[in-house]
């Protein structure tokens, strides 16, 4: 049954994670987005987030998050949440689960640990600022 089931490949919507200003905080905070680059909407998109990883020896894990989107226009991104400096030294792996005409696709996205830094930066597509992407 597994074998009937279509799974498209997942083109042209991206996660990216961004270095700006947060008032709340007062700093410069990364910041993860999910980038729809393609020409049509995506719907219902589901991204479930977590971190997880060793520090200094010791397994750390975060909660699961996650967060719904009605929509995503074409061309378009939405901020998904804060990156804490703590979580930076961690794998953040997030699932995104979306449809577009009316098919289902999913894919897991992963920054790995203590990849998320200015030095890697550069320009990302329809957001217009500097930041990882993957």
């Amino acid at each position: 049954m597994k074998a009937d089931i279509e799974f498209p490949e997942v083109t042209h919507v991206y996660l990216a994670a961004v270095l700006e200003w947060s008032d709340d905080f007062m700093s410069n905070t990364w910041f993860a987005y999910l980038i729809n680059d393609s020409t049509q909407k995506i719907d219902n998109v589901m991204i479930v987030s977590k971190a997880f990883g060793t520090v200094n020896g010791e397994m750390r894990k975060t909660s699961l998050l996650r967060h719904a989107y009605l929509e995503v226009p074409p061309h378009s991104a939405i901020k998904i949440e804060m990156m804490t400096e703590d979580v930076l030294a961690l794998n953040n792996e997030f699932m995104v689960t979306y449809f577009q005409e009316s098919k289902l696709y999913d894919k897991k996205f992963i920054f790995k640990s203590n990849t998320i830094n200015e030095n890697s930066t550069r320009d990302l597509p329809v957001l217009e600022k500097k930041g990882i992407l993957i």
